[in-house]
């Protein structure tokens, strides 16, 4: 006899995968130049970047606020340039993650931000094997 709750389930959740260990958490090719991919490791997960080849992975947790920090974007960085309309330019394409609540930035190689170099974020070790992305976290 039916229980009067016939609604689908929600979808699981992927299962968490344990921290201190070294993951495979991609390919290389499900991870192009420019693109990201946030795996479940620890509490909030760590996003893995792919920028111009080179493999960064970082907390997903911003310590100004506790935002989801990789659900920001992935861009440069602003530098005043006097020899340019509007004295500024954008350097280092793709090198910088910027929360989403706030917009503080984060440099993806070392986690450190210009607004308070106190609050920088976690880094995690990132090595290609083959075809494999392997994160420590």
């Amino acid at each position: 006899m039916p229980d009067g709750n016939d609604s689908p389930s929600p979808p699981e959740a992927s299962p968490r995968l344990a921290q201190g260990r070294e993951h495979i958490v991609a390919t290389v090719d499900e991870i192009p130049p420019g693109a990201s991919k946030v795996v479940p490791i620890g509490r909030h997960g760590v996003g893995v970047y792919n920028v111009n080849g080179t493999f960064y992975a970082i907390a997903n947790y911003c310590p100004h606020e506790g935002g989801p920090l990789c659900s920001g974007r992935a861009r440069g960085r602003t530098v005043v340039d006097e020899s340019v309309p509007g004295d500024s330019v954008m350097v280092r394409d793709n090198e910088f993650i910027y929360c989403p609540w706030h917009q503080w930035g984060f440099e993806l190689a070392t986690g450190t931000t210009a607004v308070k170099p106190e609050w920088s974020i976690r880094t995690y070790p990132v090595r290609v094997l083959g075809d494999d992305v392997l994160v420590t976290a």
